[in-house]
């Protein structure tokens, strides 16, 4: 609590037994559900890691998401600190008091 609050995140709780109060993370745990963990068989604790290790890149660097243009969401992170340096970078317009 006190990290996010010291890099100024909001928490929000939802209320017990109403898990679409938070429709992202329902949505990211199906489908690390249904698309890596219900199709693996794990042997043992380093398996487990490597084949999560690769469902998670693929998921951040390789697969388009909707809700992110239609790009990887590590690309569209990239994108936006781009965006964001260019803005800090550009002068903004001064006014001259006489």
């Amino acid at each position: 609590m006190a990290w996010a609050q010291a890099h100024g995140i909001r928490h929000i709780l939802i209320e017990p037994g109403r898990p679409m109060q938070n429709g992202y993370i329902e949505s990211f745990n199906g489908k690390f559900r249904d698309e890596c963990l219900n199709e693996q068989w794990f042997q043992d604790l380093q398996q487990a890691r490597s084949a999560i290790k690769a469902w998670r890149q693929d998921y951040n660097e390789v697969r388009p998401h909707s809700s992110c243009g239609r790009v990887p969401p590590a690309r569209f992170a990239e994108l936006h600190r781009q965006r964001a340096g260019d803005a800090a970078r550009t002068p903004s317009p001064t006014t001259e008091i006489n």
